[in-house]
Parts: C-alpha cells; sequence; structure tokens
C-alpha cells in the first residue's frame, strides 16, 4: 500500500526492511582460515519479520540493497587479512583488507545491490587469513537492507 501524507512525501509501510546489530561484543572469533557467520541477535527493526537470528529471508523476488559494517577490534596483526562478506542464495559480495599494522580497530564495509528470488537467503560471515583466533566483533557492526525495486 502506498500513502500519501498531507505534504505529498510517498511512503510504503510495507516494504520490506530490517536493521540489526550484535547483541553482545563476540570475542576471539575462530575464523581463521574458515568462514564464520557473525550473529546480529538484536533487531533495530524488522518490517514483516523477515530477520531470524543472523539470517535475512526475501519474503518476494526483487533486487534487494544490502549493507553491513563490522566494527572489529583485537585482531591478530600477523594475521594476512580479514574478509567480510554478505552472502546470498545467488552470489557472495565481499571487501577484504590487509592486516600488518597496529590498529586496534578496523571497519570492514560491504555494500550490494543483490538479486533474491522469494525465499532467499542473506547472512554476513567474516575470515581471517591465518594468524591467531583472537578477533572480536564489537556492538556497533551493522547488517540491514530494504526491497529496493
Amino acid at each position: 500500500t502506498l500513502l500519501i501524507n498531507s505534504i505529498g512525501a510517498v511512503t510504503m509501510p510495507l516494504q520490506p526492511a530490517f536493521a540489526v546489530k550484535p547483541t553482545s561484543n563476540q570475542s576471539d572469533i575462530n575464523c581463521v582460515d574458515t568462514h564464520v557467520t557473525v550473529a546480529f541477535g538484536t533487531e533495530i527493526f524488522d518490517v514483516n519479520a523477515d530477520y531470524t537470528p543472523n539470517t535475512f529471508t526475501a519474503p518476494v523476488t526483487g533486487k534487494y540493497q544490502l549493507q553491513t559494517n563490522l566494527y572489529l577490534s583485537d585482531f591478530d596483526a600477523s594475521a594476512d587479512y580479514l574478509q567480510a562478506d554478505i552472502v546470498t542464495s545467488n552470489n557472495t559480495y565481499s571487501t577484504i583488507w590487509e592486516t600488518g599494522s597496529e590498529d586496534s580497530y578496523v571497519t570492514l564495509n560491504v555494500a550490494c545491490t543483490a538479486d533474491m528470488d522469494a525465499n532467499d537467503t542473506a547472512y554476513v560471515r567474516l575470515f581471517q587469513g591465518s594468524g591467531a583466533a583472537q578477533v572480536d566483533v564489537r556492538t556497533a557492526a551493522r547488517f540491514s537492507g530494504h526491497l529496493a525495486c
């Protein structure tokens, strides 16, 4: 349903959309040479209840704008790299950050427009190339999306 308010603004209050964040810091994630799903357990909003713990399920076929920002700390500076992915049923969208610095914090951002069919899923995962399992995902991390068209 389209709504047009008194100033002419058009809204679609049932348009699928969600935004989530971690319930707590996730410490010492063992994502060394393996992919680990990031836990986003607290909903900021979830129009139509399409988000279940850690996974968004597309209610209808369309193009979805998805994005994540993984706020990380305490990563191993001897690791080769950190990789963040948004994984959908049809594709994987990634960003890679080469470590080797003594930075205490880094934010990995991934954004995409994903072609999703009804019941396709999307989730976020983290990968670390070599090093020690000590990276933390902070509560400032986010995962969100909406049906664009």
